[in-house]
C-alpha cells in the first residue's frame, strides 16, 4: 500500500548562525520551518505544526529574546490554517498529527487539531515539560500543556501507522531523546522526512552532527539508520531545514504523488 498524495506547507523561517545547526560551519543562514501533509485512506496526516500563530503578529511576545538568536520570518500567506486550506482542506480534516520532536519551531500548531489523534515519541514529551537548563530554551510547555487533554499515542518503539508500510515512523533519536523520522511511500517514489535528526544535507554527508544535539553520539548513529533505511526502501531523503532541499522539493505544485 502506499499514500495517495504529500503536500509540503510552507511555513516561517528563521535566520541564524549555520554553527548552532552544523559543526564546522558558520555565517548567517535562512532555513525553513515547513510543514508535511498527507492523504492516506484512512486519514490526513499532519507532521509538525511549525510555530505559534500568534507569531506571525508578534514573534517576540510569544519567543521572548530567542528572536535574538533565531530571527524570525513569518510571511502572512504561510501559517499553518492558510497552507493546509490552499492543499484543499481544513484544520477539522486532519485526523493524525505526528510531531518529529518537541522543539518549539514544531509543536507551536499542535492545539489546533483537537479532534486529531497525536503521535510523538514518549521520551520527549516527558522530557519536554522539565529539560535541562541548557537546553531550557528549545521548548514551550504551554504547546504542550494545550494538548494535555487531547488523544496522545506515545511511541516507544518504531511504528507502521496504518499497519500497511505506506507511513512509518522512526525513532531516531540524538538530536533530542526522542526524535523521529518518517518514511511515506508513494505511488511514485517515497521520501524519508528526516525531521531534525540532521539540519542540513551537507550533515548528512558528513555524518556531521549539530552542536546543540542532546546526544552527539546517538545522533550521529540515526544519521547512519536513516541512510540505511533510505537505501533499502529507496526512499529519498528530504532535510526538511535544508533551504535547497525545500527549493527543489518543497516548491511542487499540488504537491507529490
Amino acid at each position: 500500500m502506499t499514500a495517495k498524495r504529500l503536500w509540503p506547507l510552507a511555513g516561517a523561517s528563521i535566520t541564524l548562525d549555520s554553527g548552532l545547526i552544523s559543526l564546522g560551519t558558520h555565517g548567517p543562514l535562512t532555513v525553513p520551518i515547513p510543514c508535511f501533509l498527507i492523504e492516506h485512506e484512512r486519514g490526513l496526516v499532519l507532521l509538525d505544526t511549525g510555530l505559534v500563530p500568534q507569531a506571525w503578529d508578534d514573534p517576540r511576545s510569544v519567543y521572548g529574546d530567542l528572536v535574538d538568536t533565531f530571527a524570525l520570518d513569518c510571511p502572512p500567506e504561510n501559517t499553518l490554517e492558510k497552507q493546509i486550506n490552499k492543499a484543499g482542506f481544513a484544520l477539522s480534516d486532519v485526523t493524525h498529527v505526528v510531531i518529529s520532536h518537541s522543539h518549539f519551531d514544531h509543536t507551536g500548531g499542535m492545539f489546533l487539531f483537537p479532534q486529531a489523534e497525536f503521535y510523538m515519541s514518549e521520551a520527549d514529551i516527558r522530557y519536554a515539560f522539565w529539560p535541562d537548563p541548557a537546553y531550557r530554551g528549545f521548548y514551550r510547555h504551554e504547546d504542550l500543556e494545550a494538548t494535555r487533554s487531547f488523544n496522545w499515542n506515545p511511541l516507544r518503539e518504531d511504528l507502521d501507522l496504518f499497519g500497511d508500510g505506506s507511513i512509518m515512523l522512526y525513532q531516531t533519536p540524538g538530536h533530542t531523546l526522542g526524535e523521529l523520522s518518517i518514511l511515506v511511500r508513494l505511488p511514485s517514489k517515497g521520501f524519508l522526512i528526516a525531521g531534525d535528526t540532521v539540519h542540513l544535507r551537507s550533515g548528512l554527508v558528513a555524518m556531521c552532527p549539530c552542536p546543540v544535539d542532546i546526544n552527539a553520539l546517538q545522533a550521529i548513529q540515526s544519521i547512519q539508520r536513516i541512510k540505511q533505511i533510505s537505501a533499502s526502501t529507496q526512499a529519498e531523503i528530504w532535510v526538511p531545514h535544508d533551504p535547497e532541499d525545500w527549493e527543489r522539493l518543497g516548491s511542487v505544485e499540488g504537491g507529490h504523488a
